[in-house]
């Protein structure tokens, strides 16, 4: 892709799962790429399998680093670092916080330090890691779903605001992958999306098709958009399958 060879792009949670494998794509289609974790031993392993730089560190505070790390300049910032935060809405508060900062504020402060740059040059693409949840929903994750929908509607947000002045932005929003995220979701994971679980590599593969096509949604899992328009049209009777599902899910002993 003539959008990715050459470019600067950075990718935090790369130290596995998702980002590891966008990281990987992403060096394979050319670029220059940072990988960012709180695991510096996962990053710098995968910095050397793919010709790329390790910036460990929480990815909220990050950009000046990678940037510095590019030679100035970041082409591609892929926001994938998230927290799977199970539990309902007795979570604790800090659950509740760290759900929130993770999934959500971290996409806002990178974006913070990423605009004036790119509105400065007319061009920039952020990538937020959502999820079908943010979408949809999720039976028994509370936290999770409140603050997926939160990072989906910020980088519509983007889109609608910066989208003439050369910002383009996509929203990764799959269902099931096989990463240790999915092993932390238990047993509702387990009821819901490990039947239809697909490779962290097949990510990656959808975002590189919506970015050659400039798409704003990225659907791994095609019937996510058959579930979105069902959602919509009528809530009412979508609310009540979600229901239905969430007394399957009691009666396995959740």
């Amino acid at each position: 892709m003539s959008t990715v060879q050459g470019a600067g792009v950075v990718v935090t949670g790369a130290g596995g799962g998702i980002g590891a494998a966008l990281a990987r794509r992403f060096a394979a289609e050319g670029a220059r790429v940072v990988v960012n974790d709180l695991d510096e031993g996962r990053i710098e392993a995968l910095a050397r399998e793919i010709g790329g730089v390790a910036v460990a560190g929480d990815a909220s505070g990050i950009v000046d680093a990678a940037r510095d790390a590019l030679d100035g300049t970041v082409d591609i910032y892929c926001a994938n670092a998230g927290l799977a935060s199970p539990g309902d809405v007795f979570a604790d508060e800090e659950v509740w916080a760290a759900a929130w900062d993770v999934n959500v504020m971290a996409h806002v402060r990178a974006a913070r330090a990423l605009l004036p740059d790119w509105l400065e040059r007319g061009s920039g693409r952020f990538v937020s890691t959502a999820s079908a949840a943010g979408l949809l929903t999720m039976i028994g994750a509370a936290p999770y779903s409140v603050t997926k929908h939160g990072v989906v509607a910020f980088a519509e947000w983007l889109a609608l605001t910066y989208g003439h002045r050369g910002v383009k932005v996509h929203a990764i929003c799959p269902q099931g992958v096989r990463t240790d995220m999915l092993t932390a979701a238990g047993s509702a994971g387990d009821l819901v999306l490990a039947p239809g679980a697909i490779e962290p590599e097949a990510v990656a593969d959808a975002l590189l098709a919506a970015m050659a096509e400039d798409r704003f949604l990225v659907l791994p899992h095609p019937d996510v958009a058959t579930y979105y328009r069902s959602r919509a049209k009528d809530t009412d009777h979508w609310l009540a399958g979600m229901n239905h599902l969430q007394q399957k899910w009691e009666a396995t002993g959740a």
